[in-house]
């Protein structure tokens, strides 16, 4: 059996548990720079509130409905995860985190126990522990466990937040329930091709044949519906995989014309992806360096462009990607726009133990220890305490975080006091 554990509003909940004056009124969290909306409390849905919603045209509705804003608190969130993956460990060694607020667990070899209540006994710790409300869904495949997470949310009065589904009546009233769109793995425009051939919910797409789905879709479909079958075809993965590029991309707070303004965000773009490129314990052989003019600014030249460089061997060095990544900029930048974004993106990942050596760079590895001594200060001291060169060493820039939270759990000058007065 697996189960599905979710946190419910995730990032809402994050910030609920330290100011609980929050709790049952609507919130809302904001993208980087206070750009648009990605997290939703219960209440702030309910006022119509949609996912993506840009900030500054709904900056009027969240005043007149009392709506609580909050920018995203990134150390907060990760923080608070951990805490929550860690007491699901607990349960099963069979864990694979799916996402920052979702863990499939499998259970082996617990025929013999009450998984409902081993459902609601995780439930009830996670949110005593961490203050964190969690749904839970268990079923004999992982795709039948998100149907049972879905319901578990949808009808929490009536499943107090945990469903089990352990019959086959139960599996078959639950794909009945469930709409094509809304089975996970199932795209949209899947989705749009199955309903056109009168596929309407999960049931039918369980009943399409094996060769129909062979031919129209993948094998990772028809395997999903071997899972819907009660089939277990889906198993977990051991470990998070690799991620094939990483990009570090941002809209500036304001346009910048020089190429002395640009050329220090795009190396500072550089070093932090080279920082999360040595976490994941990868090297790159390719970047791509872009740049955007304001589109929403009337009267202005408009210009978007974007330069793919090549390195000669594949490296973690932010001194190596920040130089290569300036180059790319040159190639691109144009005198005369106001620009509004840029961005760095790493490409060609592959594991650093395994990285191709160039015969004629003898020195591609020179900087290996310095990297590491720069993490391990980061990690004791905080980032950006050391920088290169061409980055601006008298200030730290800032994503626009207006509506900002206090970081609770992971910077000391902001944890909670609690102050006793003797009678």
């Amino acid at each position: 059996m697996f189960a599905l554990v979710d946190c419910n509003n995730f990032y809402a909940s994050c910030e609920r548990v330290f100011q609980p004056q929050w709790e049952g009124k609507p919130v809302v969290i904001l993208s980087n720079n206070d750009g648009c909306v990605i997290a939703r409390s219960n209440e702030a849905k309910a006022l119509g509130i949609p996912m993506g919603a840009p900030a500054f045209q709904y900056k009027d509705i969240f005043s007149r409905q009392n709506i609580k804003v909050f920018s995203s608190n990134y150390p907060l969130y990760g923080d608070m995860s951990s805490r929550v993956m860690k007491i699901l460990e607990t349960y099963t060694p069979d864990i694979e985190i799916y996402s920052i607020d979702e863990a499939f667990l499998q259970f082996k070899g617990f025929e013999h126990f009450d998984l409902d209540a081993q459902g609601r006994a995780m439930k009830k710790q996670v949110q005593q522990w961490t203050g964190i409300p969690v749904s839970v869904g268990i079923a004999p495949t992982k795709g039948l466990a998100k149907i049972a997470n879905k319901i578990a949310k949808k009808y929490n009065d009536k499943t107090g937040g945990v469903y089990l589904m352990a019959t086959d009546e139960q599996r078959i009233k639950a794909l009945k329930w469930t709409a094509v769109k809304d089975i996970w793995g199932i795209g949209r425009q899947h989705a749009k091709r199955l309903e056109q051939q009168g596929v309407k919910t999960a049931y039918d797409f369980s009943n399409l044949p094996d060769s129909w789905i062979r031919k129209h879709m993948s094998v990772l479909e028809l395997r999903l519906k071997k899972d819907l079958l009660g089939l277990s075809y889906i198993q977990l993965e051991d470990t998070q995989p690799a991620k094939k590029s990483i990009a570090t991309t941002r809209s500036f707070r304001s346009t910048l014309s020089h190429f002395w303004e640009v050329e220090e965000r795009i190396a500072t773009y550089a070093t932090s992806c080279a920082e999360k490129l040595r976490q994941q314990k990868s090297s790159c052989s390719a970047l791509m360096v872009f740049v955007r003019s304001n589109p929403h600014k009337e009267g202005s030249e408009q210009y978007r462009n974007s330069c793919v460089v090549t390195l000669p061997y594949a490296t973690d060095s932010s001194i190596i990607l920040s130089q290569y990544a300036t180059f790319g900029l040159k190639n691109i930048f144009k005198t005369g726009i106001d620009y509004k974004k840029a961005g760095v993106i790493l490409m060609g990942l592959s594991p650093s133990n395994e990285r191709q050596l160039n015969l004629f760079h003898a020195d591609q590895n020179k900087h290996d220890p310095l990297m590491q001594t720069i993490d391990r200060l980061h990690r004791r001291f905080g980032p950006h305490r050391i920088k290169l060169g061409n980055q601006d060493l008298n200030k730290t820039w800032k994503m626009r975080q207006e509506h900002l939270s206090p970081r609770f759990t992971t910077e000391l000058s902001d944890v909670i006091r609690v102050y006793s007065h003797n009678k």
